[in-house]
């Protein structure tokens, strides 16, 4: 069993252009499912900037890194979740499934926890091409196609109420950066890159796009997969 993962950036860099676009994404895209939820488990929560739009009235946190977590939080793997069975309502889970092998053994846990009719909120990064050094630091196992995720959360009994790709607007760039690295391949920077304020404001402007779209429907294209499932 492996569950590798390099600390997260975001601890470090929480107003990040990504991380700051990624949860107006999540909470556009997925938050209508969280419904009327009382117990929550967020598995993964170095990356809580992302997540600061997830208020209920019961929320726990886990991850691995204790470095990333607060008062009340739990330090422990998503292979192997220290909570009995149907304990929770919602279960979150922002890239953190690309990071765990087997990964139905994870997909496992997190059905477990759920109460029947209880939902999962997920999200990966896409697409096997866009494979880099960053994936290989970050302690990636694997990247994702939307048909690629929902065939895992069917396998692992859960039917899929909604799969879209986030982060439309910025793929050409995302798609750039990827094919210069492939023709100029070199070391890749262990931390994130910096970003001159317009582009920054180019960049976070094109996300308002998508939450606009998916306001409206599933992106079908995107550098992330993000997907809301019940437990069945």
């Amino acid at each position: 069993m492996s569950l590798e993962r390099a600390p997260s950036a975001s601890l470090a860099q929480p107003d990040y252009w990504w991380y700051s676009a990624r949860s107006g994404l999540l909470e556009t895209a997925v938050s209508e499912y969280v419904g009327r939820a009382q117990r929550v488990l967020d598995v993964g929560s170095a990356d809580g900037p992302s997540v600061e739009w997830l208020q209920v009235p019961h929320r726990v946190a886990l991850d691995i890194d204790v470095t990333a977590l607060e008062s009340g939080d739990v330090c422990g793997s998503a292979l192997a979740l220290p909570f009995n069975s149907a304990s929770f309502d919602v279960v979150t889970a922002f890239d953190v499934l690309e990071h765990c092998t087997p990964e139905a053994l994870a997909l496992s846990e997190w059905h477990r926890v759920l109460i029947p009719g209880g939902r999962l909120l997920i999200s990966v990064p896409a697409y096997e091409w866009a494979w880099s050094k960053f994936d290989e630091v970050a302690g990636h196992h694997r990247r994702y196609t939307r048909r690629r995720l929902c065939h895992a959360l069917e396998a692992a009994g859960f039917r899929v109420e909604r799969c879209t790709h986030i982060f439309a607007g910025t793929l050409p760039l995302f798609a750039v950066q990827r094919l210069l690295r492939r023709i100029r391949p070199g070391e890749e920077p262990a931390v994130l890159p910096e970003v001159h304020p317009l582009i920054d404001r180019v960049l976070l402007g094109l996300c308002r796009i998508d939450e606009w779209l998916l306001r409206r429907g599933d992106l079908p294209c995107g550098s992330s997969v993000v997907a809301a499932a019940v437990k069945v």
